[in-house]
Order: structure tokens, then C-alpha cells, then sequence
């Protein structure tokens, strides 16, 4: 009916099979005028209204100026219109014109096609306008719509031609002239609109971003890449020449939207949360139970035993379904409100990579009908050849659209996984910043940044693949489908085979897990002993303990490696497994086929089309349980984020700030606490202080001194009353923090530079002269946590810091405690005092300086919690209370003793400030390498003081013609070494060689072997399929059957059993490489000189035993192993093909060098841009850790916002190598597909030329391998690329193992059994620098110590006092002279040998977790009655024999479970225990309490009266009974005599003793 109406309107006919059934084919003219015109009218017509749509709307852009382009543009299409018009006037001039036939008027379709056409013109004018409204650069629909009407216009384009051909002259010239004339203007217009048209003032924004001036075929194809791929191959790339991001992939914009759904979604699930936790109450109210649980908000205690239950729940992985009906219930926050946020932040992608998917999976399932098609054309001689080209070309363009569409989907997803990522950090970093001090105590700092590393980073992986939840069904169920069609029932033995695979797989990656548990638990085990090891290093060197932790980290790594043996081998099973899996599917299937009837013969196109598919179905299959496991995984991480995201923000209004008060801060009958339902901390508290006073606020340790600093920032909660401040705050925390940056951004902070101001506050926070001395003055970068700056250097910073932000209230916590007395008087003179630079300021300081009392306005005294006095020195003196006796407690020690504050509250809770030393080392619970370098709450930093005397020695005070250079040494830490360029080939033989080079072979002889076998049973399938032309109208005899089916199983089974063997060599061998390189990286770290570590963040060598060495366990062998797979699969496809068809071995040959040449350009890119993102991720951590740790100073200064901002932009410099990441891998699989299709192309094609020489079932093998060949191609670059990347980790350990060590641990002079026996030293014109390229540090001691003599050695911070120590135990090598011990050079010895035979008490007590008696005794030497002795006299027998497990108890890491006191004592009691001859005290200042002082200080005098000691003194009292006093000075001996007669000689050391308070008459009485 249609045809009839459409072959009037055409006056042709309008369908006739007879066209196609001839050798050559056309199409007749009448579909040629109607389908072929209509097509891509269409689709114009349904595209233009989004374009017009613009020209409604106001402009966004300078529509003034146009363009060259858009000027040719709308000629060319002008033309067209014209070219229509005359179409029209040929028609007409024919029909009604002078000389027009009246009988045959020319049929419909020559009015209407001119019409339809001189309209759609028009419409196209429109759409470029409205394009230029817009600012578009161009058009995909306008892109699409001429390609579409170019392809539509090549039918008659060959029509017209053959026909004028065929009757040698062009019978209707008008209209042949112009349809060439139009076709030739829509060629010109598909190619102006491929172009895109950049407005100039937007060529700046294309230069740094060429993504944004991308046209669409360069964005399908992602041709502007091309630049920066090339860039990567002619030079390594940095983080300079990363692009900008487009604006939507910002953090900030990503941020906005995040947020901005993110409130109402929390806000209704809150209410949901109260609502249900109303319910609750009612209920267990009417079951009259009283339990805490009710109350909405409860308290970390009320939690009780449900929680617990939750806790034993979480374990036990089997109670699954059990855990979540539970969980349900016990959710005590807002929960489920996470992943609709998701959704209604990234709709459109979603929305967008759905449509793709679904296009892609429609397409994966043409090609193999396709290959039925071409099978059967190639069994079929008498067909015409044009059908094997068709199909040829077909097979190409579907496999070109599945690539486009499979690479656009893929990018969208990547896309989206980074801005999960990205808004989840951001998320979490602002949410870190207003947190609530309950919600932070609930996880540590390690934790915190693991929410922002680990499961922002799961998200990340999981929403990247989420589509497949759908789509692996889909697929599974239309390859179901198809083969049904194809095999009929017996399909569902193939199905039977499969759906068993997956229980098993499923039990072996359980099985798996619960290994790999194990596995961690070692690996954390070995991670906490290495960071200790790291963390202690200079102990271990000055006890010569090495060789005992050496031992104990090789045993848990010996159990590790155990435990990943057996990983590996249920890995093989599984791998085996997957590998047989395809064979025995298929055997399945086709031995039922064929038993089933004798009518059923296996032809070609039934099993080559089955086996292709049942080759799509292997990846759903395999994929869906990685995906429901990874979900699972992510489900916790959600319930995680959910906690820590709708956790409690601090309160604002605790703190008022009313400018109408006449007082500075006032407190009225407030009560504080840390916790919402906790016990208030401070009691009662009424306090008025007006503006410019000077308040001391002073007590005893414990009394609350800080907490009180804490409320008045509005840190802790209120239960009643309230504060009011007027004025903007600075504070000075009483351990400092500092951030790493430069010392000049650390006393900015954010603020404007003025040189005047700076200047001024640097003179009086006595800051000069250390900037003298710092190689880079003020801008020597600072390490992280202020690592090369002393306490007191840090305190001064922090205190710059607050002068120079010009507020008008200062709250100083203790800010003068860590610095030397001196030190302190000046601060206090200059900038704290009467008449300092903030005399006009008020200020409130938190002290136990006494000698500063007198001199401020007002006194607060704190008792337990409340106020107890309030007044002037002179009256609080007088009074005789709580004042009084707080003077008599301290007035003996006087200003110098430093008191450390414990458990009064999170932020002091147990530091220690270090003069001249550091403090808090990073690390804490191993969940990855960034917790573990970031902190320790709270804990004792190796004393690294040498680093900050280096530092302040580096330089010689001339400073240098051209201050602009960096000097050398202004940086601390010397830039990690990044890798650049291609990785040696002598890396891999490294890593060969420690596999062992028989195992080598070995493996790579059994994979060869497996593929040979793949590819004789896929030749064995298609001899099979040839029966079915020898047979045909004939019965199949049945042992032919038998024998078919029996070799095909099994060559199929022969295939799983190599790969089996060949996992399990491969598992063996990379088991001994990993024990191998692990052992000889710490075997040579224990070995190196200590100047390694000061210049090393602990950070960087954790990461080697982490990271590295993680990557040579786990991912080496398995990207090997697939490396290898890839590798010959490629190769094996392209023997089959030139087996079927000799002439590709013609193409090969270009295909290669197209192949090699995207594959090196891209692995040079690829490898750099990983580079750079593992490079930007770690300064995401670090601000974030240091954000954490310094909240309350951010805080305070009210810079919330500043940091908000630094780490958007620290997040936007990883996001920008990540994204060209996500790219760079879809520029490579669009390119290496496009290669995979031209194999499949050709390999068709030679099949259709060549199809009278060779058997369909040959084409059908060659063809369903060619199928497969794209994948493997774009795996065996990626392969390639990530062996090649992790390839790094073997030589970043190796660059490791070659580092210089000190000198022989025992050599062959050995010293005297029993020396050294008088205890003699003699430094014999000594001279010591750190560096080579550094100055000397000791300049020419000469100096004799006689037996049993008692030396204290001082002198102010950086005169050389420490370095005295590290040359004694040759830490540092002389660089002149010798020092001799009872007459032996010690530089002749072993250092085992030298260090064992002297004692040293260090500054900061380092302990090791183990057992107490290990801390003592690690090589168990000694008896337990001698421990117990030492025990006795070092004062802790009684608390040992208290505990459980007496000398077993176990120590916490960094010995947190004992008093710093207790750790004093206990190194203490390991000195006693050696009892060397020589014994150096490097004096513990830091936070022992009197008492303990004096015990230790008593002990020594007894126990090592016979013995020579040297004392390193920072407090002058404990040496005034020396025998003689040394006094250093820039590493020169400046006095050298007895106490008294220096006292007399009024020279140095007696300036200093007068600091103190020391006179010669004081002297004469102790």
C-alpha cells in the first residue's frame, strides 16, 4: 500500500530485489529520492530546536565581530539554498515552461525535495546564528547532519555516474550539473564544520586548556591530547605543564553542588534519625528499660553493650544478613543519605554514560552475526562478491562505533569516579574544620585521612563500574538468548558449567580474603616495628641494638611471605580455573549439541558464532561478583563517611562577641566541659579582664591552665554561663605548630607583608639571629611539624606568628617554657611585658615563669578546675592561700624548670618540648603509609638534634653575593628523586635475576606451551566443523563424534593445567625476589650513616618498606603474569589469521609500527602523569594532617576559610594530572582499537579475496579471532605501561640497597676483652662536619678527660654540645684528628665494638613497643635477677612487680603507657645494666618532674661514682658539682676549668650562671 503511494509520488518504481541480484547492485532511484533524502532531514529537523532555542535567549558573547569561519559557513549553505531554488526552477521551467510536455509532468517528488531542501537550508542559516548566540565553538548535530546527508548522497552520486557512463552522454544535464554542483558545497560544509570556530578572546583560555577549543571529532577522538602526548614523549612532564581543568571538574564547583545537595539530604535524614529515635525512646519506655540509648545524642559511654554486640557483629562475616538487620537498627547517626546526593550531584552524567552502555552492549552483539553472515557467504560460492566486501565493511564501521562509544562511556565514568573522589575530600577537609570536639575524639588524625584517602578512593572505583549492575545482566541474558537460537537446549549445559564456576570462585575468594587479612595483619606488624626502627634509628645506632631488630623484622616478614604463599597458590587454582572455564563451556555445550540428535551437525557458522559469543558472556560473568564484593566493601566506607559527615559541628555561639561590654573577655559562672555530658572540667568560672591588661594565669600541672585557654577559644562545651570577648584573637598553643612552609609564610599566616612591621616582630620574638644562622633566613622551608627548627626556635615562631597578626587579645599557653632563660626574659621584656610590643594589647598568659609574676597586671590562680584567687603579686603573696604555696613549690627551681602539662586535655596531653630538639613524630595506626608519616598523637620524636645544629651551622654568617639563588642548604630536605624516562632494561634483569633465571625460563616455556595448545584446539574445532560439508545428507559415524569431542576436552584441559603450573613457578619465583630485594633494603637501611636520616623524612624510606615493597609482592607478579598472557595471545592471533590467509602477513607489517609507535608515545605520557598524581596526592594528606593537628590555632585566627581554599587548590593541581590520566588511557584504546579493527577489517577482507582457496571453517577461525584481538592489544599496553610503572618500586629499593654505609659494624682489629678499663678520653685537636659540602661543626677540640672524672659540657643552643656526644660514638665521622679511649683510636675499631663499650643516657627517652624486659635487654644477655637489680635501683621495681605480667609487660609504641617519668627511669635502668667504664648524660630537660630528676641525678652519682661521666647540661644546677665544667661556643672550647674558678674568672659560664640565678655565693651552699 505504503510502496504504491510512494512509486506515484516518485513516478518510478520504488522497491524490485532484481536490482540486488546481480554482480553489480544499485539501489533503485525512487528509494534514492524519498528514504535516502528523509534521512538526514530528520534528523536536522529534530536537532534544530535546541539550536534555535539560543536565539531566543540574550547572548552570552560579543556577537559583533564575526567570523572568517562563520562568514564561509553561511556562504556555502547560501549556495546550497540557491542550488535548491534552482532544482525548483528546472522543474517548473519543464513543466509550465515555453517548450514544456503537457503530457508527462514530472512526478511529485521534483517539487517537494527543492522545497524540503531550500527550507532545511534556511533552518541550517538559523542554527549557525544561534550557534554564535551561544559562543559555541561548533556542533555535533551539524557535524552529524552533514555526514549524514554526504553518506545518503553517495548512492545517487554513483548512480548518476554509472548510468551517463553506461549510455555514454549525461541525458539531463540541469540536474546533473547540479547535484554534483550541491554534493561538492556539502563536502566543503561537512569539512568547515569539523572546524572549530574560536573566538579571539578566548585563544588564552584554549592555550591552557585545548580541551575547551576541541571540535567534536577531535573530542570523540580526543585528538587534542595530541600535544601534551607528544610533549611526554620528547621530555618527562611536570606539574607546570599540566592543562587547567574545565570549570565543572574544579574542586570548588564540584564542591558547590556537592554541598548544596548534600544540606537538605542531611537535613531530612536527621529528622528521619530523631523521629526514629523517638520511637525508640517511646518503646523502650512502655518495655520500662532504662537504658542510655535512648537519648538522641548519647554520650560515647551510653553506647554500652549494644554497641559491642555491633562490634562482635562487624567481625563475624559470615552473620551477613544477621549484620545488616542489625545495623539497621543500631545506626545511632543519620544514615542513607550519601548516595541520593550522589545521584542528584551528577544526574547528567549518570544519565549520559547509561546511553552509551546501552548503545555499546546493542552493538557487542552485531559483530558475531555479522560473522554468521560472512561464514556462510564464504560457504557459498555462487554468492556475488560485493556481499563479502559489505560485510567486510560493516564488521569495520560496528566495531568503529562500539570503540567511539565504549571509550565515551568509559570517560564519563572515570570522570565521574574523580568527582566522587573529589567532592568526598571536599566534604570531609570542610567538615574537619567546624567539628565538634566529641566528633573528633571519636577517630584519630590517621583515621581522619583515611576517610579522605581510602574510601573517597573506594567510592572512586565503584562508581567508575557502577553501570555494570545492569548491563551484566543484560548481557548475560541477550547471550542467552542468541545461542538458544543457535544450539537450541543444549546451551544450557554450557550455562550449567558457568553457574557452577561462580560458587567456586566465590569460595576461593573468601577463602582469599580472610588470607589476605592475615597477610595485612603481618604487613602492619612489619610496618609499625620499621617505622619504630626508623623513629628510634639514632638509639638503636648509639646502643648497637641494630642487629636485634634486624632479626625481629626478618621473622614477621618470613611469616608474611609464608602467608602470601598461600595466597598465591589459591590465586593459581582460581586462575585456573577462569582459563579452563571458556574450554569446558564450550566442550559442554557442543558435546550435548551433538549426542543430543544425529541430525545436529556442528557447522562453521554455528560454532564460531557460539564460541563468540560465549566469549562476550566471560566478562559479565566474571565481573559481577568483583562488583557486588567491591559494593559490599564501599558499603562500610559509606556508613563511615555518613558518621563522620553528619557528625556534630562546634558550637559558634558558646562564645559571644558583643561589642557593647566595657571588658576585654569576660567569663560569667561559666562551666566547661570537653565532652557534651561530660563532668565539667572547670567549675564555676567568673572572670573580667579590660582591655590592655596583662593577666597571669598559673597552677599546678593538671589544674586546668589549658582547658581554660580552650573555653575562651569556644573549644569546649558550655553546661552554663557565658563568654564574652570583644576584639579579634591570636593564640600561642602551648606546643607549637607549624606548618611547612617557609619561615616567613609560617609568621604571615595569611596576613600582607609589610618589611617594617616583620622586621620588628622578628627583632623581638628574638627570631635575628637564628636567622642568621638559618641557610635560607626567613625563607628556609620548614619540614613538616617544624622538623629542623628546635623547641624553642618553634615556640618563637608560633609566638611571631600571633604578634604579628595585630589582634587585640593574645591568650598565650606557656609560651616561654621551652625557650632557654634568657631566651624567655627577652620575650617577656620585649614582647610580652609592661613594656613590650603588645603593651597596649590585652593579653593572658599561662605561665610557670615566677620571676615574670611581679611584673603583670593581674594573677588567676586555677585549682582543680576553679578560680581560687584572682589579684596583684603583692596581695596574692600576702594572702598565704593557694598562691603562696605555688611559689614554694617552684621558687627552688626558678624559671628554668620546665613542667609538662598530662591529660589535661586532648591538645597537651603528654608532649614534650625538646630545646634544640623536636617533638611529636608521626605515625600511629598502620591503616597506609600517609596516616603512618602524618602523626603520633602524642608521642616522642627521635631527638634529632643534630639536624637543627647542622642547620644553624650550615652557612658561614657572610651572606652570599646573590641572595636570590637558593643556597645550598637552605632546603632541609632535598626534593625525592621522581624517576623519570624509560625505566632500564637492567631494572627488569634485576628483578629477573632475583626470580632466579631457571624459574624464568621455565615459566615463560609452560605459557608458550599453553598457547600452543589454545590455538591446536581452536585448528582442532574448525577440522571439526569441515565434517559438516564431508558429510553432508550423510550419518555422522559415532566414534567419529567421540574422537571430535574427546581431543577437543582434551587440549582444552591440557591449556588449564599449564596455566596452572606456570602460575604456581611464577608464584614461587616472585616470592624469592620479594625476600630477596626486602631483605637487602633493610639490611643496608640499618647500615647507613645517620646524616641519611636527617636529611630523609622518616616518610620517604617507610614508603619503600610500605609502598615498594608492597608493589614487588602483589602487583609485579601479577602484571607480569598477565603481561605474558597479552603478549602471546597477540601473537598467537596473528599466526592464526596469516595461517588462514597469507596475504595479511602483508599488513602486519605497518599495523606493528602504527601499534608501536601509539604505545611508546603513550607509556612515556602515562608513566609521568601516574608520576605526578602519586606526587600531588601526598600534599592533599599532609595539609590535611597538619590542618588537623593545628585546628585551634586556625580557628582562632578565624582562617577557616584561607585553608578551605588551599586545599581546593592543592586537590585541583592532583585533579589535573588525574583527569589527563583518565584520558591519556582513553586516547590510547580508542587509537589501539582502531588498529584491533582494521585487523578484524583485513582479515576479512583477505578472507572474501581469497574465499575460492580457503574452507569457511577457516574463515571463521580466523575472523572470531581477529574479534578478539582488540582487547588483548589494549591490554598488553596497559600491561606493558603498568609493568613498566611498577617496575619503579624494584629500582626505587634498589637505589636504597646502593647507599653508602658507615663504617664495619666489627672489623678485624679488635679491642682488649675488658677495655676501655680507666675510662681515659683524649680529643686530640678534633674537628667534625656533618656534610661534606658543609662547615665544620668542631672546629680543633683538643681536650683530656681522666679516669673517673665528672665533665658537664655547656653552652647555648648550637654551640656543639650534642655533636661532642654523636663523635664519641662515631655518628658523625672526624673530618681531622683523633679521639682516643684509653689509648685506642676509636676510628680503628668496629663500631659494634666501640658503641657497645660506652653507656649513654639520651635526651628523650625512646622506648620500643614489646616487652619490657626486650626494652632492656633486646639480645637477652642478662639474667632476670640482674634486670630485677637494675630494676631496684632505677626506682621502678615497685611498679614493675606491680604489673601483671611483671617484665613481659607489654610497652605501648613510643612507650605511651608509661609516665615520661617512668620512660626516664628506664633508660636509666639499661644504662646501669651495661655499666660501661664511660657513661655520656645527655640531660633530659624535657618533662621530667623534680622528683625523678633527683632520683636519676642521686642514682648515677652512686652507681657510676667510679666511672667517667660527661654531662650535656641545658639547666646549670645539675653540674655545679662537676669536677670540671667545659664551656662550648661555636665549636670551640672557650673555658675549661672547675665551677668555682670559673665563677671567679666572671667570664662565660658565669654570665650564664647569673642567668640562672647561680651566684658564687648560692654555689658555696649546695
Amino acid at each position: 500500500m505504503c510502496a504504491a503511494a510512494l512509486e506515484e509520488y516518485c513516478g518510478s518504481t520504488f522497491w524490485n530485489a532484481s536490482y540486488l541480484k546481480r554482480p553489480d547492485p544499485d539501489l533503485p532511484l525512487c528509494v534514492e529520492q524519498t528514504v535516502l533524502v528523509w534521512i538526514p532531514l530528520c534528523f536536522l529537523w529534530l536537532c534544530a530546536p535546541w539550536h534555535l532555542l539560543a536565539l531566543c535567549q540574550r547572548t552570552k558573547v560579543n556577537t559583533k565581530q564575526l567570523s572568517k569561519l562563520y562568514i564561509c559557513k553561511q556562504l556555502v549553505v547560501s549556495l546550497l539554498f540557491l542550488t535548491a531554488i534552482a532544482h525548483l526552477g528546472v522543474t517548473l521551467g519543464e513543466d509550465f515552461g515555453p517548450n514544456s510536455d503537457q503530457s508527462s509532468k514530472n512526478a511529485g517528488v521534483y517539487y517537494a525535495n527543492p522545497v524540503l531542501f531550500a527550507v532545511t537550508w534556511i533552518l541550517v542559516l538559523l542554527c549557525h546564528e544561534g550557534l554564535r548566540h551561544e559562543g559555541a565553538i561548533d556542533s555535533a548535530s551539524l557535524f552529524l547532519f552533514w555526514l549524514l546527508l554526504v553518506v545518503c548522497d553517495i548512492f545517487p552520486f554513483q548512480t548518476l555516474l554509472r548510468e551517463a557512463l553506461r549510455l555514454g552522454e549525461v541525458r539531463d544535464v540541469p540536474r546533473f550539473s547540479l547535484f554534483y554542483i550541491s554534493f561538492g558545497l556539502e563536502l566543503i560544509a561537512l569539512v568547515l564544520s569539523s572546524v572549530a570556530d574560536i573566538p579571539p578572546e578566548a585563544k588564552d583560555l584554549i592555550k591552557k586548556n585545548p580541551e575547551a577549543g576541541a571540535p567534536f571529532l577531535s573530542r570523540i577522538t580526543l585528538n587534542w591530547l595530541n600535544s601534551m602526548v607528544l610533549k611526554g614523549y620528547k621530555q618527562p612532564l611536570v606539574q607546570e605543564d599540566m592543562w587547567d581543568l574545565n570549570e565543572s571538574d574544579s574542586t570548588a564547583f564540584i564542591n558547590e553542588r556537592f554541598q548544596h545537595f548534600m544540606k537538605p539530604e542531611l537535613d531530612a535524614a536527621r529528622v528521619r534519625f530523631q523521629n526514629k529515635m523517638k520511637k525508640k525512646s517511646a518503646k523502650t519506655r512502655d518495655s520500662a528499660q532504662d537504658d542510655p540509648q535512648q537519648n538522641g545524642l548519647s554520650s560515647g559511654l551510653g553506647k554500652g553493650v549494644s554497641q559491642d554486640v555491633l562490634m562482635m557483629e562487624e567481625r563475624g562475616k559470615t552473620e551477613d544478613e544477621k549484620k545488616k538487620k542489625d545495623n539497621k537498627e543500631e545506626e545511632n547517626y543519620p544514615s542513607s543519605w550519601l548516595i541520593t546526593t550522589f545521584y542528584k550531584t551528577f544526574k547528567r552524567i549518570l544519565i549520559e554514560s547509561v546511553c552509551f552502555k546501552l548503545l555499546e552492549d546493542v552493538l557487542t552483539f552485531v559483530s558475531p552475526q555479522l560473522l554468521k553472515l560472512m561464514i556462510s557467504f564464504t560457504q557459498d560460492k555462487s554468492r556475488y562478491a560485493w556481499e563479502g566486501y559489505l560485510y567486510a565493511v560493516l564488521l569495520m564501521v560496528v566495531a568503529l562505533l562500539q570503540s567511539l562509544t565504549l571509550q565515551q562511556y568509559f570517560q564519563r565514568c572515570h570522570v565521574l569516579g574523580m568527582k566522587v573522589r573529589t567532592a568526598l575530600m571536599a566534604a570531609v577537609y570542610k567538615k574537619a574544620l567546624v567539628v565538634s570536639n566529641d566528633t573528633r575524639k571519636e577517630s584519630t588524625v590517621g583515621e581522619t585521612v583515611n576517610l579522605m584517602s581510602a574510601d573517597a578512593q573506594r567510592f572512586n572505583d565503584v562508581t567508575t563500574f557502577i553501570h555494570l549492575l545492569w548491563s551484566c545482566p543484560l548481557q548475560i541474558i541477550i547471550s542467552i538468548v542468541f545461542l538458544w537460537l543457535e544450539l537450541g537446549p543444549s546451551v544450557l549445559a554450557g550455562l550449567g558449567v558457568m553457574v557452577l564456576i561462580i560458587p567456586t570462585n566465590a569460595l576461593i575468594a573468601t577463602k582469599a580474603r580472610k588470607l589476605q587479612i592475615e597477610n595485612m595483619k603481618f604487613k602492619d606488624k612489619r610496618m609499625k616495628i620499621m617505622n619504630e626502627i626508623l623513629n628510634g634509628i639514632k638509639i638503636l645506632k648509639l646502643y648497637a641494638w641494630e642487629p636485634s631488630f634486624q632479626k625481629q623484622v626478618e621473622d614477621i616478614r618470613g611469616e608474611e611471605l609464608k602467608v602470601m604463599k598461600r595466597f598465591t597458590y589459591l590465586k593459581s587454582i582460581s586462575i585456573l580455573v577462569f582459563h579452563c572455564s571458556p574450554a569446558l563451556v564450550s566442550l559442554a555445550t557442543f558435546a550435548v549439541f551433538v549426542r543430543v540428535s544425529n541430525d545436529n551437525v556442528l557447522t562453521a557458522e554455528k560454532a564460531f558464532t557460539s564460541i563468540s559469543l560465549f566469549n562476550i558472556l566471560r566478562f559479565p560473568l566474571a565481573m559481577l561478583p568483583m562488583l557486588i564484593a567491591s559494593i559490599v566493601q564501599t558499603a562500610v566506607s559509606k556508613k563511615r563517611l555518613e558518621k563522620f559527615l553528619a557528625g556534630e559541628d562546634i558550637d559558634s555561639d558558646i562564645v559571644h562577641q558583643d561589642p557593647s561590654f566595657n571588658t576585654a573577655v569576660s567569663v560569667c559562672d561559666g562551666s566547661f566541659a570537653w565532652e557534651k555530658d561530660a563532668k565539667p572540667l572547670l567549675k564555676n568560672v567568673n572572670l573580667d579582664i579590660k582591655p590592655g591588661q596583662l593577666v597571669a594565669v598559673v597552677g599546678a600541672v593538671g589544674s586546668g591552665k589549658s582547658s581554660l585557654m580552650s573555653a575562651l577559644l569556644g573549644e569546649m562545651h558550655s553546661t552554663k554561663g557565658f563568654i564574652n570577648i570583644r576584639g579579634s584573637l591570636a593564640f600561642v598553643p602551648q606546643q607549637a605548630w607549624i606548618q611547612n612552609a617557609t619561615l616567613k609564610d609560617n609568621i604571615l599566616f595569611g596576613s600582607p607583608h609589610e618589611e617594617e612591621n616583620f622586621k620588628k616582630v622578628i627583632q623581638a620574638c628574638a627570631l635575628a639571629p637564628d636567622l642568621e644562622l638559618l641557610p635560607g633566613g626567613d625563607l628556609t622551608e620548614i619540614g613538616e611539624k617544624g622538623i629542623n627548627l628546635s623547641g624553642g626556635q618553634k615556640q618563637r615562631v608560633s609566638l611571631a606568628r600571633a604578634v604579628y597578626s595585630q589582634a587585640d587579645i593574645y591568650l598565650l599557653d606557656d609560651p616561654l617554657s621551652a625557650v632557654d632563660s634568657n631566651v624567655g626574659k627577652h620575650l617577656f621584656e620585649n614582647v610580652i611585658g609592661p613594656n613590650g610590643i603588645l603593651k597596649n594589647k590585652t593579653r593572658i598568659l599561662v605561665t610557670h615563669g615566677i620571676s615574670f609574676l611581679p611584673y603583670v597586671d593581674k594573677i588567676v590562680v586555677l585549682e582543680n578546675g576553679v578560680i581560687s584567687e584572682v589579684g596583684s603579686y603583692e596581695n596574692l603573696r600576702a594572702s598565704g592561700g593557694a598562691f603562696s604555696k605555688f611559689l614554694d613549690t617552684y621558687a627552688t627551681e626558678q624559671s628554668n624548670q620546665r613542667n609538662s602539662e598530662t591529660g589535661e586535655d586532648q591538645d597537651a596531653e603528654d608532649f614534650e618540648l625538646i630545646p634544640d630538639g623536636d617533638d611529636a613524630q608521626p605515625d600511629g595506626a598502620l591503616e597506609d603509609t600517609v596516616s603512618l608519616t602524618l602523626k603520633r598523637e602524642n608521642s616522642i620524636r627521635r631527638s634529632q638534634r643534630n639536624g637543627s645544629v647542622r642547620l644553624r651551622r650550615n652557612t658561614s654568617l657572610k651572606k652570599s653575593a646573590n641572595a636570590d639563588e637558593p643556597k645550598k642548604g637552605q632546603k632541609l630536605i632535598e626534593k625525592e628523586t621522581m624517576e623519570t624516562g624509560q625505566v632500564k632494561l637492567a631494572v627488569f634483569l634485576q628483578y629477573l635475576r632475583a626470580m632466579g633465571w631457571g624459574y624464568s625460563a621455565m615459566v615463560f616455556l609452560i605459557y608458550f606451551t599453553q598457547y600452543a595448545a589454545l590455538i591446536g584446539q581452536n585448528l582442532w574445532l574448525s577440522d571439526w566443523t569441515g565434517d559438516s560439508v564431508e558429510y553432508y545428507n550423510m550419518t555422522y559415524p559415532s566414534w567419529k563424534r567421540d574422537t571430535r569431542v574427546g581431543v577437543f576436552g582434551a587440549l582444552g584441559v591440557a591449556q588449564g593445567l599449564f596455566v596452572f603450573l606456570g602460575t604456581l613457578l611464577l608464584a614461587n619465583a616472585s616470592i624469592d625476589a620479594s625476600r630477596i630485594l626486602h631483605s637487602r633494603l633493610l639490611n643496608n637501611i640499618l647500615r647507613v650513616p645517620m646524616v641519611f636520616f636527617d636529611t630523609t623524612p622518616i616518610g620517604r624510606v617507610i614508603n619503600r618498606f610500605a609502598k615498594d615493597i608492597f608493589t614487588i609482592d602483589e602487583a609485579i607478579p601479577i602484571s607480569l603474569r598477565v603481561f605474558l598472557q597479552c603478549l602471546l595471545g597477540v601473537l598467537g592471533t596473528i599466526f592464526v589469521i596469516c595461517l588462514a590467509t597469507p596475504f595479511f602477513a602483508i599488513v602486519i607489517i605497518p599495523l606493528a609500527l602504527i601499534y608501536f609507535f601509539v604505545q611508546r608515545f603513550y607509556i612515556a605520557t602515562s608513566r609521568q602523569l601516574r608520576r605526578l598524581d602519586s606526587v600531588s596526592r601526598s600534599p592533599i594528606y599532609s595539609h590535611f594532617g597538619e590542618t588537623v593537628s593545628g585546628l585551634s590555632v586556625i580557628r582562632a585566627y578565624k582562617h577557616q576559610d584561607r585553608f578551605l581554599k588551599h586545599n581546593e587548590v592543592t586537590i585541583d593541581e592532583n585533579l589535573k594530572s588525574i583527569y589527563l590520566r583518565i584520558v591519556s588511557d582513553r586516547w590510547l584504546a580508542i587509537r589501539l582499537e582502531f588498529v584491533g579493527n582494521l585487523v578484524v577489517f583485513f582479515a576479512a577482507l583477505f578472507a572474501v579475496i581469497s574465499r575460492d582457496s580457503i574452507d569457511s571453517n577457516v574463515v571463521g577461525l580466523s575472523v572470531s579471532y581477529a574479534l578478539n584481538v582488540t582487547e588483548t592489544l589494549n591490554w598488553l599496553v596497559r600491561m606493558t605501561s603498568e609493568l613498566e610503572t611498577n617496575i619503579v618500586a624494584v629500582e626505587r629499593v634498589n637505589e636504597y640497597t646502593q647507599l653508602k654505609n658507615e663504617a664495619d659494624w666489627v672489623t678485624d682489629t679488635r679491642p682488649p676483652q675488658m677495655w676501655p678499663e680507666a675510662g681515659r678520653v683524649q680529643f686530640e685537636n678534633f674537628k667534625v662536619r656533618y656534610r661534606p659540602e658543609l662547615d665544620l661543626v668542631l672546629h680543633g677540640i683538643t681536650c683530656d678527660i681522666d679516669s673517673t672524672e665528672k665533665i658537664g659540657i655547656v653552652g647555648r643552643t648550637g654551640a656543639g654540645k650534642s655533636s661532642l656526644t654523636n663523635c664519641l660514638f662515631r655518628i658523625i665521622e672526624a673530618a681531622e684528628g683523633r679521639i682516643l679511649i684509653d689509648d685506642v683510636d676509636i676510628s680503628t675499631i668496629g663500631l659494634h665494638d666501640l658503641r657497645n663499650r660506652l653507656t649513654i643516657i639520651p635526651q628523650d627517652p625512646v622506648l620500643f613497643s614489646g616487652s619490657l624486659r626486650m626494652n632492656l635487654d633486646p639480645f637477652d644477655k642478662f639474667s632476670d635477677e640482674e634486670i630485677w637489680r637494675v630494676l631496684e635501683l632505677s626506682h621502678l621495681k615497685s611498679y614493675v612487680s606491680g604489673l601483671q605480667e611483671g617484665l613481659q609487660h607489654e610497652v605501648a609504641e613510643g612507650g605511651e603507657n608509661l609516665s615520661v617519668g617512668q620512660r626516664q627511669l628506664l633508660c636509666l635502668a639499661r644504662a646501669l645494666l651495661r655499666k660501661s667504664r664511660i657513661l655520656i648524660l645527655d640531660e633530659a630537660t624535657a618533662a621530667v618532674d623534680l622528683e625523678t630528676d633527683n632520683l636519676i641525678q642521686n642514682t648515677i652519682r652512686k652507681e657510676f661514682s667510679d666511672c667517667t661521666v660527661l654531662t650535656i647540661a641545658h639547666r646549670l644546677h645539675s653540674i655545679m658539682d662537676s669536677s670540671r665544667v667545659m664551656v662550648l661556643d661555636a665549636g670551640k672550647i672557650l673555658e675549661f676549668d672547675s665551677p668555682s674558678n670559673l665563677l671567679e674568672k666572671e667570664g662565660h659560664f658565669y654570665a650564664m650562671a647569673k642567668d640562672a640565678g647561680i651566684t658564687l655565693e648560692s654555689n658555696t651552699h649546695l
